[in-house]
């Protein structure tokens, strides 16, 4: 059987990943990155509580560099973005780019493939966020993997099991698969429950309504 690496940042998109691809990939091992984002305490615990829920092993990796040069809102003192037009987010986009953050994570989940014989590492990039985010396209994927065939002795494949998924899509994914949407966190803030106003709260609260999902939208979005 197939082993693999998952990139968990505790959110929708991650831990519906796991779920999709877990049954044929054989997902072991989970690294969660802190580089100084608002949320990352929240992000942390999430992650946690999902890989204790499937009970794989989780790994913190600290990237206390990339917090001292990302000067945007994810991680500056800088106010997030609030209320963005979904369908126009290009400004609220910039305001929250990490510098090569998906193309750093990758290749240091791809470290830990070549070192430990993990054939996948799967990643939450989907076409939503792609529309506006080039590091979640299949075309920045594809040049990951013909990379990793000159940086890597494994050779390992990054896998994105929801690169056609909207959010109305993962949503609709998640609740197929029983996924635990009550351990997620996937706001930008470091409030004590999703604002429901950022980016991420706004996509993520389209799609609950859009699936009919009233459960999770007053759990995950109580006080917002």
């Amino acid at each position: 059987m197939t082993r693999s690496i998952i990139l968990m940042s505790g959110g929708l998109d991650s831990v519906v990943s796991f779920a999709v691809a877990n049954a044929k990939h054989n997902i072991e091992l989970a690294l969660t990155f802190d580089y100084g984002q608002k949320s990352v305490t929240q992000e942390i615990e999430a992650s946690k509580n999902i890989c204790n829920y499937y009970k794989i092993k989780h790994k913190i990796i600290k990237l206390d560099w990339l917090r001292e040069i990302t000067h945007t809102a994810l991680v500056s003192g800088k106010d997030v973005p609030v209320n963005v037009d979904l369908e126009n987010p290009k400004d609220s986009a910039k305001s929250v780019w990490v510098p090569n953050r998906n193309g750093l994570f990758l290749n240091i989940a791809a470290s830990f493939a070549d070192s430990e014989n993990y054939e996948y590492i799967i990643i939450g990039a989907n076409k939503e966020e792609a529309a506006t985010f080039s590091d979640n396209t299949q075309k920045f994927i594809d040049s990951v993997n013909s990379e990793f065939e000159y940086s890597t002795e494994k050779h390992p494949k990054v896998l994105a099991p929801l690169i056609n998924f909207d959010k109305n899509d993962i949503v609709k994914k998640a609740l197929e698969y029983s996924v635990p949407l009550e351990l997620i966190w996937s706001c930008y803030s470091n409030k004590d429950s999703h604002c429901g106003v950022c980016e991420s709260c706004l996509r993520l609260k389209r799609a609950l309504i859009a699936n009919g999902d009233n459960k999770y939208l007053n759990l995950l979005f109580k006080k917002s």
